[in-house]
């Protein structure tokens, strides 16, 4: 099924530009991938929503073995972390229109719950191929942070007319360091607030 899903998308991302994330769009990627237009169907039962899901899913998939490729690699979690957010984005720059419209169908009240699950997928994804292995509330509140940078970073991506979007990664650099600045700050909050708390 997977084959045929990504045969499918890879025609029907030309035409999400002009017809959006719709099953016109879907029946011509299949017409124009050698298959019957009822294939488009097959491969995505659950409609175009389904669709965006696997193309941010291959997105996921790509941007680990982007960064698995790098040599050699970003050394610091955090510019990993970064790295990988790039990539993603680079990976997506001759597909923009369709990120957009992607993100649009996905924050419908009756896709919100799709659209919650891929950037939840999107972030531990980041968090994996960037080596963490936490399995205590560290997970949860590593994965929310990234998700919010991720999604800021992409909003002002979409918008971004800099050369090479060189404002973008600016953005991204400023948001990370601030992410990165709040566990540090929770946790002195945590430490002060405990030695006022009496010991039973």
């Amino acid at each position: 099924m997977t084959e045929l899903q990504e045969a499918v998308l890879a025609k029907t991302l030309p035409h999400v530009a002009f017809d959006g994330w719709t099953w016109a769009a879907l029946e011509a990627g299949a017409v124009d991938a050698g298959l019957p237009a009822i294939d488009a169907k097959r491969a995505f039962p659950g409609g175009p929503a389904e669709a965006a899901v696997f193309h941010s899913a291959l997105a996921d998939r790509r941007m680990a073995a982007d960064l698995a490729a790098l040599d050699p690699p970003p050394a610091r979690t955090r510019d990993k972390v970064a790295t990988l957010i790039r990539l993603r984005l680079e990976g997506a720059a001759a597909d923009r229109e369709a990120v957009r419209l992607g993100l649009g169908l996905l924050a419908r009240p009756q896709n919100a719950a799709l659209g919650l699950k891929a950037l939840a997928r999107t972030a531990d994804a980041i968090w994996r191929a960037a080596g963490d292995r936490s399995a205590d509330f560290n997970w949860y509140t590593k994965r929310g942070l990234v998700a919010a940078v991720y999604m800021a970073t992409v909003t002002y991506w979409l918008n971004d007319r800099s050369a090479g979007f060189a404002d973008t990664w600016a953005f991204l650099d400023r948001r990370l360091d601030d992410a990165m600045r709040l566990p540090m700050q929770a946790k002195k909050l945590a430490e002060r607030a405990g030695t006022f708390v009496p010991r039973p």
